[in-house]
């Protein structure tokens, strides 16, 4: 029996089954990982490469996606992309018979879209539809696109402040178990850094 001697954990690490190693890839500086909330698996690349071919199918860029194909690519269950339908009017897919919908890459670019607002920046589903309200379909679509290339860290000072800032709004009890998690957490950063 030839299994597989390392085994992928994440899309950066592998753990080697013969030594009990984790091997790991430094991810991109400014590069937004999307981990799925199905799986936990990360799902950017899939979702980068929808928009091209689809690993599958081997589909065109502009062709029709099914809920399955589209529940692939962002981690979700195909019944999360029928409650979207109800919460977003935005999202329409077309619809053939005995009820099957048909995904268009617009549309794919908006769940797309959605998904990384609620998963990753911690919308609501109300701010998400109150922002596609105000901006737009397409300006919320757009803003995906440019967001990463305008994207600047922040500077030091202004991450004491907003450091600071949070400090102030917890209790005692709430500061005292972040900061046992925090040396926890420098523990096992020594640890692992000794290894």
């Amino acid at each position: 029996m030839d299994q597989q001697k390392s085994q992928s954990v994440s899309g950066q690490v592998n753990w080697n089954r013969d030594n009990n190693t984790v091997e790991s890839k430094p991810a991109a500086a400014n590069e937004a990982r999307v981990k799925g909330p199905l799986t936990g698996k990360d799902v950017s690349d899939q979702v980068r490469s929808a928009r091209s071919s689809s690993r599958r199918s081997r589909k065109s860029e502009g062709a029709f996606r099914t809920i399955s194909e589209v529940a692939d690519v962002l981690d979700v269950q195909q019944h999360v992309l029928r409650f979207w339908e109800t919460k977003f009017s935005q999202i329409r897919p077309l619809k053939r018979g005995g009820g099957r919908r048909y995904y268009r890459p617009e549309d794919l670019a908006l769940l797309t879209r959605i998904h990384h607002l609620l998963y990753t920046e911690g919308y609501t589903i109300k701010g998400v539809q109150k922002l596609l309200k105000e901006q737009g379909k397409k300006a919320v679509v757009e803003a995906a696109t440019v967001a990463p290339a305008n994207a600047q860290p922040k500077s030091d000072d202004a991450a004491k402040v907003q450091a600071k800032t949070v400090r102030e709004g917890l209790s005692s009890s709430q500061r005292s178990l972040l900061e046992s998690t925090l040396d926890e957490l420098k523990s096992l950063r020594k640890m692992v850094a000794s290894k």
